[in-house]
């Protein structure tokens, strides 16, 4: 048996992809970087996901498919406002085989880590519900199953005959890290499904729309982000990523630095805490967006038809400033922040507050869908709210974004200098995210302290949605090796979890590689030509 890279097992080129942004499920087609590791690790890892699978099924597999997990280097938590934000797509992911089983009417899931993520058989049927009070690992194969159904429907697409299939995840991101190792099993379980069921072709913004809305059946209200990058990632560039519809616009990091990536060893699993985290965050942002709305003049029915994210309000916010010349600002600033000052108070506003007549005037639960169910769980669970600011931080962040993008195009700086001007955008971001956001941690602040002060990152920031997980720093790339090294021995070592491990050498030293890692911008999902093609 040859093995082969795994770039050199893809159906089509970078560049060619790149020109024709298109899946093709029928002959998988979409570039596959190589991760941060050597080829003979990649060939091995491929070749015992294969004799995994046939141990488990009695067979091969059909298809591969394969997305990344990323790294947010700004923007945080305004994809759901519909705001542009800027992540790149990492080496570590997430490879999903499959083979149709006309044998059985089921889905069965296995996982290469079977003690940590026993086997599990669903149905079928791509109406099935997903208990979201019941969360397991195989939740998210099946939301990527029905998510794909969902898109052949509403683009009035031909449904394929619905068969058994057997599955094996292997994945490579670390849960509740922040690096998205949802996103990865989405995707990555859409293009193989979409494969076995000989679908095709669909467009990269089109799988990247899909499989966001598939996630949601979890029961998280996810932005977008996470799947758009992990589709489109683009290997040695990050991207501005912007929605409705999703578009990629590469960025390029500056020459001579890196990213250093450091988990901060608290786990957060965005489906487990959504109610009283993320998914409240968004509620708040969608209340904000309809008190502005409604200060600016909005009528009810504006409200529920067009401003129910703080994205829809700005064009509101600026017809209005340019109507009323006396009210709006004489400087630079923010026209939304002004706004938010203006009509939103600071602290909390109670449920009855906001429903009154000086309020919005309506109940809160009709800015929610009657499907909705995530959000009417929010509002079952909460009667506070903090909108000033939430719409404060996703304004600010939404300005971050743009302006970060902006100075990685400039070319009248040295690399240092505009390597500076980023790690402010980045400082900045973070101390939002802490302060207004309310989403950071003791641990994540901590290490953003640690690399700001004790190797003088150029920036640091939480990535990922928040309450645990991961911290990206920005530094000079010569010295990021040593940044790492440093940061294990000098800052991991002294951490109670990780002393624990000093007696087991080999898990004290895969805990403190798996930590803290440099990391380059990475290329998006693809599928892999089975085995048998390569014999």
């Amino acid at each position: 048996m040859v093995y082969r890279s795994w770039t050199s097992i893809l159906v089509r080129s970078v560049a060619r992809t790149h020109a024709q942004p298109y899946v093709s499920l029928r002959r998988p087609c979409l570039p596959c970087a190589s991760p941060e590791s050597s080829l003979s690790e990649q060939e091995a890892r491929l070749k015992k996901i294969r004799d995994s699978f046939a141990e488990h099924f009695g067979q091969r597999p059909q298809h591969y498919g394969r997305s990344p997990g990323r790294v947010n280097l700004i923007g945080e938590h305004i994809d759901y406002e519909g705001y542009g934000v800027l992540p790149m797509a990492i080496g570590l992911d997430t490879v999903v085989a499959i083979r149709v089983n006309t044998s059985r009417d089921a889905i069965t899931l296995r996982n290469t880590d079977d003690v940590k993520f026993p086997e599990l058989s669903y149905s079928t049927d791509p109406d099935q519900k997903l208990d979201t009070s019941n969360h397991t690992w195989g939740s998210y194969v099946i939301a990527a199953y029905k998510g794909v159904f969902d898109h052949l429907r509403a683009r009035g697409y031909k449904e394929p005959k619905v068969c058994g299939l057997d599955i094996l995840v292997d994945g490579r991101v670390p849960t509740g890290s922040g690096l998205s190792s949802s996103a990865a099993i989405v995707c990555a379980s859409s293009l193989a499904i979409m494969a076995a069921l000989k679908i095709g072709p669909i467009k990269k913004g089109e799988v990247a729309e899909f499989t966001a809305k598939a996630e949601q059946y979890v029961g998280v209200i996810s932005g977008g982000m996470d799947q758009a990058i992990s589709i489109m990632g683009k290997k040695d560039e990050a991207a501005l990523i912007e929605f409705n519809p999703v578009r990629a616009t590469p960025v390029s990091i500056p020459d001579g630095t890196a990213f250093v990536v450091a988990h901060s060893l608290k786990v957060s699993n965005k489906a487990e805490t959504s109610v009283g985290h993320y998914n409240l965050r968004v509620v708040e942002c969608t209340i904000a967006s309809a008190m502005l709305a409604k200060k600016l003049g909005a009528t009810k029915e504006q409200i529920l038809r067009e401003y129910k994210t703080l994205k829809a309000v700005e064009g509101l916010i600026e017809a209005y400033y340019l109507e009323h010349r006396d009210a709006a600002p004489k400087d630079d600033s923010n026209w939304c922040v002004v706004a938010v000052d203006e009509y939103l108070k600071e602290g909390d506003y109670t449920t009855k507050e906001i429903e009154s007549e000086e309020g919005l005037g309506f109940k809160v639960a009709e800015l929610f869908a009657e499907d909705d169910e995530a959000s009417k769980l929010v509002l079952d669970s909460f009667d506070t709210f903090k909108l000033h600011a939430r719409a404060t931080h996703v304004y600010t962040e939404k300005q971050r974004v743009y302006d970060f993008a902006q100075v990685c195009a400039d070319t009248r700086y040295s690399y240092n200098r505009t390597a500076e001007i980023l790690g402010r955008l980045m400082d900045s971001s973070h101390e939002s995210c802490d302060k207004n956001y309310d989403c950071s941690c003791p641990e994540l602040n901590a290490l953003v302290k640690f690399f700001k002060e004790t190797h003088r990152a150029y920036g640091a920031r939480m990535t990922g949605a928040g309450w645990g997980g991961c911290v990206v720093a920005l530094v000079e790339k010569m010295a990021a090796s040593l940044v790492v090294s440093n940061a294990k021995y000098a800052y991991y070592d002294k951490l109670e979890q990780v002393k624990a491990l000093e007696d087991d050498r080999e898990a004290y030293y895969k805990l403190l590689d798996e930590a803290v890692f440099v990391s380059v911008p990475s290329q998006g999902g693809c599928l892999l030509r089975p085995f048998e093609e390569q014999d």
